[in-house]
Formats: C-alpha cells, sequence, structure tokens
C-alpha cells in the first residue's frame, strides 16, 4: 500500500476512535515492562486486575520482586493466565535489573533503539513486544509494537505482507509512517481491531476503512 493511502487509512482511524488520555502520561519503564509482560495471551481486564492485585501486594520494585516467592505472585496473578512462566519471568527479569543494572532499566532505554530492544530481548521471558512497548511508552523510541490486533489488522489492509512475521510487519508499518505517528499507529490499529476487523467475525460493511481494504468483502457473510 503507498504512503498516501496507508495515511488516510490513519487519518480515518483518528476520527473514529479517540486516543486515550492515558497514553498522554509519562509511564514508568518497570512497571511498564511487568504490565506488558503479564498481558502476554491475556485480556485487557485480566492484565488489569492481575496488575492490581501484584500491586496490592508488593511494591512494584526490581527490590522488592527480585526476593519475592515465585508461589506468591503467582497467586496473585492467577487470573491473567499462564500464571507460573510469568511469575517465573517477573522474578527473574527483577534479578536482573537488580544485580546487572543497579536496580534501574533507565540507562538500557536511553541506548540507540536497536541496542535497546537488543539489551532487553535478552532478558528471560522478555519477547520483542515486550521490548517495544516499553521503549514506544516509557521512552518514546520510534518502534511500533506488534500484537495480535495489530498483526491482523495491518496484513487485511495490506499494510504489512500477509506471511509477514514480527520484525517484518513492524518494519513495514514503519516505513509508511512517520516516527511521531508510531503511537497512533499502535494504538489505533489495536482498537479497529477490536471493534471491526475482529479475528473471525470481521464487520467489513460497518467498517470505517473498507473502502481502502485489500479484503474487503471476504466476511461479508458475517454480517
Amino acid at each position: 500500500m503507498a504512503e498516501d493511502q496507508a495515511a488516510n487509512v490513519l487519518q480515518i482511524l483518528r476520527r473514529t476512535f479517540a486516543m486515550p488520555k492515558w497514553t498522554e502520561a509519562k509511564r514508568n519503564p518497570f512497571e511498564t515492562l511487568i504490565v506488558t509482560t503479564i498481558s502476554q495471551n491475556t485480556a485487557d481486564r485480566n492484565t488489569a486486575r492481575a496488575f492490581e492485585n501484584l500491586s496490592k501486594r508488593f511494591e512494584i520494585t526490581p527490590e522488592v520482586l527480585a526476593k519475592a516467592e515465585n508461589s506468591q505472585i503467582e497467586e496473585v496473578i492467577r487470573v491473567a493466565g499462564l500464571y507460573k512462566n510469568k511469575a517465573k519471568t517477573i522474578k527473574q527479569v527483577s534479578k536482573t535489573i537488580l544485580e546487572t543494572y543497579h536496580g534501574t532499566i533507565a540507562p538500557i532505554l536511553s541506548l540507540p533503539l536497536e541496542e535497546a530492544r537488543k539489551v532487553l530481548t535478552q532478558f528471560s521471558g522478555i519477547g520483542p513486544k515486550t521490548a517495544d512497548v516499553v521503549l514506544l511508552f516509557s521512552a518514546k523510541q520510534p518502534t511500533i509494537p506488534v500484537d495480535t490486533h495489530v498483526n491482523r489488522v495491518a496484513k487485511r489492509l495490506g499494510l504489512a505482507p500477509v506471511n509477514g512475521d514480527y520484525e517484518t510487519v513492524r518494519k513495514s508499518l514503519q516505513l509508511l509512517y512517520n516516527s511521531s505517528d508510531y503511537l497512533a499507529v499502535h494504538i489505533l490499529l489495536i482498537a479497529h481491531g477490536r471493534k471491526y476487523c475482529k479475528a473471525r467475525r470481521p464487520l467489513c460493511k460497518k467498517c470505517p476503512v473498507n473502502m481502502h481494504c485489500p479484503s474487503r468483502g471476504l466476511w461479508d457473510k458475517n454480517e
């Protein structure tokens, strides 16, 4: 899809969805890392409940979580699913940050983007999406996290190759948009994926960008 076509899609999505107010706030990098770890393969509501439970039980700092027992973390984030793996990641990441980075990931976030991504993804249990979320939201680094909604919508709209992997989708989107729009692209593609471009029953006829979508009409029988 040409850049002007991609720009039209973004313009329509900006008119259709409001950017959440929380995107304007400065986000604590470590808390963002923990929330994103909890959110993997989990609904937003359960992510919020699990993080709230964790926050009530522990201070969300590397010092505290590194010393917590895995079973204690598991207990409070159980609602998020995959809680054993997530608890293990939370504890190990906290321990690494405490012991190797003196309790803060600020120096990592100030590195050039690709170097920062490389360091973060070397942490046990931290993949590229989690790294990109932390870098975008807490360091204003020019990257676009690709979650399941972004991946699906970008491919259906022709913004990325249908068979593209994480990096292919991320780089395709970043080539189409200015870095100042990366946050909006991430948020608005997610919003569109949740309301219209759903995984199983996309609402193509009601879709506000269907005139720009090469996949339009493929799921008309669902409506």
